[in-house]
């Protein structure tokens, strides 16, 4: 279960850092035009603004990646959760208020990866027990 909640999660990071490129470097090229359904002049108007989303979705990835990588195995999956949370309610608001597809391309792997975490996870991952005075 923990190998397999760490490739969904690592998935969903490496799905982040496409969105932050095309969201912050290839908004107005046709390829991120036909994936967000935006004319030219739509994306022209809204660049600055996809840039700055683009960078929120790199955090979401980069704190996906430091729980994967984390010294501290507990502490990493409660990193792990906390992030992929994040992402699984972004992905809810996002597709109720923005583009229904959201749902389906960020919420479902986001729920997986999540559903993996919840049952790789032993009773002491939900504590930090690693401290030392």
């Amino acid at each position: 279960m923990q190998i397999i909640s760490m490739i969904l999660v690592g998935l969903v990071a490496i799905e982040h850092i496409y969105i932050l490129i095309l969201e912050m470097f290839m908004w107005t090229t046709p390829r991120a035009r036909r994936a967000f359904g935006m004319s030219r002049e739509e994306a022209e108007s809204t660049k600055v603004l996809a840039a700055n989303q683009g960078l929120y979705n790199g955090f979401l990835a980069a704190g996906l990646f430091w729980g994967l990588l984390h010294s501290n195995q507990v502490f990493g999956h409660q990193i792990q959760l906390f992030f992929i949370i994040c992402v699984l309610v972004a992905a809810l608001y996002g597709g109720l208020t923005a583009k229904r597809s959201i749902l389906v391309v960020q919420g479902i792997p986001a729920l997986l990866a999540l559903i993996f975490l919840l049952l790789s996870a032993s009773p002491a991952s939900f504590y930090i027990s690693n401290y030392t005075q």
